[in-house]
């Protein structure tokens, strides 16, 4: 059973920076996607960007294009989500997810195994 863990949330002023870390329980590199997802209070859960396992191959949301990044660190089983420019409109619970998969990420949600989410407040 893999186990993710996401950490790095938090309040931050809107225009700020946030880099979010995903943790992962065992190598993953190669045989996972990653997705980073958000939710905000009373809204639908959205796909935010993913890394495909294969070829580390990154996808991003139009609303983050530019904005954001996703990166890995293979070593220490860690993926990253750099988050700058942060909106108000961005304030959510930021979870990671992992599918066993060597497709092309994508950000359906269908995803096998989910972190518990942190929360990213974006306020002044």
């Amino acid at each position: 059973q893999l186990q993710l863990v996401e950490s790095g949330g938090g309040l931050v002023q809107p225009g700020g920076s946030l880099r979010l870390s995903c943790a992962a329980s065992r190598f993953i590199y190669g045989y996972y996607m990653i997705g980073w997802f958000r939710q905000a209070p009373g809204k639908e859960r959205e796909g935010v960007s993913c890394m495909s396992g294969s070829d580390g191959s990154t996808y991003y949301a139009d609303s983050v294009k530019g904005r954001f990044t996703i990166s890995r660190d293979n070593a220490k089983n860690l993926v990253y989500l750099q988050m700058n420019s942060l909106k108000p409109g961005e304030t959510a619970v930021y979870y990671c997810a992992a599918d066993i998969s060597s497709s092309r990420c994508r950000v359906d949600g269908r995803y096998d195994y989910w972190g518990q989410g942190t929360q990213v407040t974006v306020s002044s």
